[in-house]
C-alpha cells in the first residue's frame, strides 16, 4: 500500500493536481487556502485584495510583530473595503473550485486552521472523503483525523472580517481527538504540543498545537502521527515514545508528498 500525504498546500494547485501521481491514496492534512503568501506578498487573498504593501505589513506582523497588532492592522485594512465578508468568501471559493476539482480519488482530506470548514461539504465529490472527526481503514491500518487547531484553554474562536478560520476551543478539538479511540496512523494539521516540534525557526515562536496529541501518543501509541501547520520547524520528526511523529512538509513551498509505504 502506497499513501501520499500533503499539508499546508495554500493555493498551490499545480503540485496539487500531481500529489497522488502512484499512489493508492491521498491524504490532505489541510490549509488549502492561500490567505497571505508569504513568499509573494502580491499574492494571496491579502495580496490580490488590498495589494503588496497590506501583504508585506502581514507578513512583517505575522513574523515579528507584537501581541495584537498584526489582528488590529487586518481589522483596519479590512475596514476600508465595502462589504469584506463577501469579498473573503467570493476568493475563497474561486480558489476551493479549483484545488478541490483536481484531487484525485480516493482523497481524505481535513481542513486546517486557515481552511473555512463550513464550506467544505459544497466540494465534497464521489471519492474526495471528508473525514474530520473520522476514522478510515486504508490497507489494514486505521488512520484517525482531526482538523483545525486547538486554541490555547480559556480562549474561544472569533469571526473576522468575513473569514472564519478553522482555529477550535480546546475543549471541543479535544473531545474530538479522544473520540477517535485508538489509530494505527494520526492524521492532524496541528502538531502535538511537543517543543521541537510546534517551534518554527523563521519566525522564532511556537505555533499553536495540541497537548491532548501528546496525551494519546502516551495512552495509545499509535505507530505514526502525521501532521503540518509549522512551515518551517526546529525538527520535522522524532520520536514520543515508540511513536513517530512527523511533519509531512510545507506543500506550498516544497511541492513534494509524504510518502506512507506498508
Amino acid at each position: 500500500m502506497r499513501v501520499h500525504v500533503v499539508s499546508d498546500v495554500h493555493g498551490n494547485t499545480d503540485a496539487l493536481a500531481k500529489a497522488g501521481a502512484g499512489a493508492d491514496a491521498l491524504i490532505v492534512l489541510g490549509d488549502l487556502v492561500d490567505f497571505a503568501d508569504y513568499g509573494d506578498p502580491s499574492r494571496g487573498i491579502i495580496g490580490t485584495v488590498l495589494g503588496r504593501e497590506a501583504g508585506e505589513t502581514f507578513r512583517r506582523l505575522r513574523k515579528s510583530g507584537r501581541p495584537g497588532e498584526l489582528r488590529a492592522f487586518a481589522a483596519e485594512a479590512w475596514s476600508r473595503v465595502e462589504d469584506p465578508a463577501a469579498v473573503i468568501e467570493e476568493a475563497v471559493r474561486a480558489q476551493y473550485a479549483e484545488q478541490f476539482a483536481v484531487l484525485p480519488t480516493p482523497t481524505y482530506a481535513i481542513p486546517g486552521n486557515v481552511d473555512v470548514a463550513a464550506l467544505w461539504p459544497e466540494y465534497a465529490r464521489p471519492g474526495v472523503h471528508l473525514v474530520d472527526g473520522q476514522v478510515v481503514e486504508l490497507g489494514g491500518l486505521r488512520f484517525g483525523f482531526v482538523g483545525g487547531v486547538p486554541l490555547p484553554p480559556g480562549m474561544a474562536p472569533t469571526r473576522g472580517a468575513g473569514w472564519t478560520p478553522y482555529l477550535r476551543a480546546v475543549e471541543e478539538y479535544d473531545a474530538a481527538l479522544h473520540a477517535l479511540g485508538p489509530v494505527d496512523v494520526l492524521c492532524l494539521h496541528a502538531p502535538p504540543a511537543v517543543p521541537e516540534l510546534r517551534y518554527d525557526v523563521v519566525t522564532r515562536r511556537p505555533e499553536l498545537a495540541s497537548a491532548a496529541a501528546v496525551d494519546v501518543i502516551r495512552e495509545h501509541q499509535p505507530r505514526t502521527v502525521l501532521f503540518g501547520h509549522v512551515h518551517q520547524p526546529l525538527a520535522a520528526r522524532m520520536r514520543v515514545g515508540r511513536t513517530e511523529c512527523v511533519n509531512v512538509g510545507h506543500f506550498r513551498r516544497t511541492g513534494r508528498a509524504h510518502v506512507l509505504r506498508w
